[in-house]
């Protein structure tokens, strides 16, 4: 039998990924900072992609939160 679907912790999940993924965020940056002098411009594009796709992704999560939240209310 399958285990009745429960989100009710989905915006606390949300919350901790949006966490973890600007932690990503800002290390990205630092890291550019700091070693900028020995990366060429093809690796710093790169990092600066990948933290426009992370900056989309929260954006996607705090979408969902507020679904989640409009849907827990609703029930």
């Amino acid at each position: 039998m399958a285990k009745p679907d429960d989100r009710s912790d989905n915006p606390e999940k949300l919350e901790r990924m949006i966490g973890h993924t600007m932690q990503n965020m800002n290390e990205a940056k630092d890291f550019v900072k700091a070693h900028a002098e020995e990366m060429n411009e093809e690796e710093i594009q790169e990092i600066e992609e990948k933290n426009e796709r992370r900056a989309r992704s929260i954006e996607g999560y705090r979408e969902e939160i507020k679904d989640e939240t409009q849907d827990s209310r609703d029930s």
